[in-house]
């Protein structure tokens, strides 16, 4: 691969009066003039770099010593008790993992090692910058933490539910939080980035426009934890009895497939049910519909890591799935709901560091400083070294040591020997043949604070990402950065981002640009390594390009009335179960409703309570004789309106046709838009809510 051109300190900029210097990874440092306070550690020392972590040369691994940065990330992991400083709004499940077949060719990791091996599982998805009482649908990083009580120890692949990250060094992860999280003067925006910190450290950071890609993406509003993928991140290792490596990315893919909402959608979800990811959970394990995700492994050698055109080290870049397809390893399976959230959800510790034998760490920085800071935020939060003892945490595996004592102890080693060497033949023993070895890398460089040159390139995988969404997803990119820079008060930053938005594509960075009403477009930001242009588009990397094609798992909102067809009520009902997917009846009263037949309809919903936006689809299944009152019912007029707007499909009855009228849309009818005259159109009905949105309307309603 070739080499970047070098960007040393002769590469200058002034921002705000003080002197930019770029790195030679392309770093930026906001350099002090004479006017400017020099920035010192804690106790004092000036501090010469802040943007990257002390190294054994320019890829290798960060240093234990590295005190400027043990004391910021230790600071920064002490910052608050006793929520989670970051993921504090999150919800879990238990379930299993299911190994497909052995992988001993490539580590010698015990859950690898038997087709059919079934290890128990803790999974907690979560929302990144939002405190516990935010609600769920914010535009943000979804957490995708997975532990795993193996025969070994317990695994965590601590992940997200995007591949990449904002930041190259772990240095930097107290920047960008403090960044993203409310501004500490006024306390406000609560779980939102739309504001002056987060873009104006996103606009000197260009290291996290491929992150700000995806963020700005559908992947930030998930319709539910079921639908989303999951990522490892970071690049590890795999190692065999043979002590030989094999580096590996990790995906979970969705077997429901992948499905978000739109902004005006989720503003709306918030507003009906803040809760709506964690019922959607709740209510899909206790119905039996048990979330299913498929673990797929990217593994490649140190020939094919040489040879990339990115650094397989850089944790804001990826592996297109077309360059090195992703093999299935095994299966998740979420199938119990904790019995107290407190107990288990709230208090369940996850650690990048908890790895079994067979599973290594690759030198990414952002992954050496996360192995540091959560044993440390975890002892802070939980309030002892002794967190491991609570059920949630402790291995399900035999394990044995000599620790002991502390705040709240719950075990402590029996017998007269509580250290080792000794002479009793008590305790246990380390084991070179069955005990974690790390992979004997040969380190060598200087030791230094530096960024690789070969983590310079920026812009290249943002422009590929962009360039691999489809026509409605590029749209949603666009409006979603002019409405979070549309909240940006400060002039300079909404140019800065739109300066970087040209490194990425004219025509988004233009569409930004008008519509924030800039009166002249910017020059493109200076780029340490110029924007490459042949990186073809990746499908993979689009949501509608991998849709389900089915309904199963999804839910249809049935709006009924007194006189409701019973038959057809019937027969939708049952369709919806053969296709497996769910459905709420929701009624004018929540009582229910009296059917054709004389049948009571039991409800789940009342009108006034249950948006369309709650569900994937609708059906407005009324009697002609309701629909006097049902239509002084602004509700109903909504129910209807939102779904058109937000591109769902909608079945309905002739005598619905006056709820088309009062919102305005029964001039613009389209295919999605399907009639159900018998009983006999269900059928195709529920096989047409596999496409899960009509994208063809969104131009004509223009609701992003």
């Amino acid at each position: 691969m070739a080499k970047p051109p070098s960007r040393n300190a002769g590469s200058q900029a002034v921002i705000h009066d003080q002197k930019m210097v770029r790195g030679e990874g392309g770093e930026l440092h906001q350099v002090a003039n004479s006017a400017t306070p020099i920035l010192t550690t804690a106790q004092g020392g000036p501090v010469s770099d802040d943007q990257s972590s002390l190294k054994i040369g320019a890829r290798g691994p960060t240093v234990l010593e590295d005190f400027h940065f043990r004391e910021k990330i230790f600071h920064f992991d002490h910052e608050r008790i006793p929520e989670r400083v970051v993921h504090a709004r999150g919800y879990g499940a238990h379930g299993f993992f299911e190994t497909y077949e052995s992988l001993a060719e490539y580590t010698r990791a015990d859950i690898f090692q038997r087709a059919g091996e079934k290890t128990p599982a803790f999974v907690r998805f979560s929302t990144v910058a939002g405190n516990k009482g935010s609600f769920d649908l914010a535009r943000d990083v979804r957490g995708f933490a997975v532990k795993l009580y193996t025969q070994e120890g317990n695994w965590d692949i601590v992940g997200n539910n995007m591949p990449v990250f904002f930041i190259q060094d772990a240095i930097k992860f107290p920047d960008m939080v403090h960044a993203v999280k409310a501004e500490p003067n006024s306390d406000f925006p609560q779980a939102q980035s739309a504001h002056d910190n987060f873009w104006d450290f996103i606009s000197l950071t260009p290291e996290s426009m491929h992150m700000i890609m995806w963020v700005m993406s559908d992947r930030a509003i998930p319709r539910s934890f079921r639908f989303m993928e999951g990522f490892g991140v970071h690049t590890f290792r795999m190692v065999n009895a043979k002590d030989e490596s094999t580096f590996v990315k990790f995906h979970w893919k969705p077997k429901l497939g992948m499905q978000s909402v739109v902004w005006n959608e989720a503003v709306k979800i918030n507003g009906a049910d803040p809760d709506f990811h964690r019922r959607d959970l709740w209510d899909s394990i206790h119905a039996g519909n048990c979330p299913e995700w498929e673990l797929r492994v990217q593994l490649f050698d140190q020939d094919f890591a040489d040879s990339f055109d990115f650094d397989v080290l850089d944790a804001t870049k990826l592996i297109p799935e077309e360059i090195l397809a992703p093999i299935p390893v095994g299966r998740l399976v979420l199938d119990r709901m904790p019995d107290n959230f407190f107990a288990e959800t709230e208090q369940v510790a996850f650690m990048t560091q908890n790895v079994p034998p067979g599973i290594d760490f690759s030198n990414d920085p952002l992954l050496q400083g996360r192995n540091f800071s959560y044993l440390d935020t975890q002892i802070k939060r939980l309030g002892s070294t002794n967190f491991t003892h609570i059920p949630i945490n402790a291995p399900k595996c035999p394990f044995h040591h000599f620790q002991q004592d502390g705040h709240m102890a719950m075990r402590n080693p029996a017998g007269r020997a509580n250290y080792q060497p000794n002479s009793w033949g008590e305790g246990p023993r380390e084991s070179p043949q069955r005990g974690f070895r790390s992979f004997a890398e040969v380190e060598q460089g200087p030791k230094q604070r530096i960024r690789a040159e070969s983590f310079a390139d920026h812009y290249s995988q943002a422009r590929q990402f962009y360039i691999s969404q489809t026509r409605p997803e590029q749209g949603h990119i666009a409006a979603a950065l002019t409405f979070e820079l549309s909240k940006v008060k400060t002039a300079v930053i909404r140019e800065r981002i739109v300066s970087h938005l040209l490194n990425i594509d004219d025509g988004l960075a233009k569409k930004v640009g008008d519509a924030l009403g800039l009166k002249a477009m910017p020059k493109a930001a200076d780029a340490a390594v110029p924007t490459r242009q042949d990186l073809p588009a990746s499908p993979s990397l689009s949501i509608l390009e991998n849709g389900p094609e089915r309904f199963e798992g999804r839910k249809l909102g049935i709006l009924v009335t007194d006189g409701t067809d019973a038959a057809l009520l019937e027969a939708l009902t049952g369709a919806l179960t053969k296709a497996h997917a769910s459905f709420e009846i929701v009624a004018p009263k929540v009582g229910g409703a009296k059917a054709s037949d004389g049948s009571w309809i039991e409800a789940h919903q009342m009108i006034v309570g249950a948006p369309a936006v709650l569900y994937d689809a609708v059906a407005l299944l009324p009697s002609k004789t309701a629909m006097a009152e049902l239509l002084k019912e602004s509700t109903a007029r909504d129910f209807v309106a939102d779904a058109f707007s937000h591109c769902k499909f909608i079945g309905y009855v002739a005598e619905a046709m006056p709820l088309f009228e009062k919102a305005a849309i029964a001039d613009s009818l389209d295919e999605g838009v399907i009639a159900l005259s018998r009983a006999a159109d269900v059928t195709g009905f529920v096989k047409t809510l596999g496409a899960l949105r009509l994208w063809d309307r969104e131009p004509k309603v223009k609701m992003k």
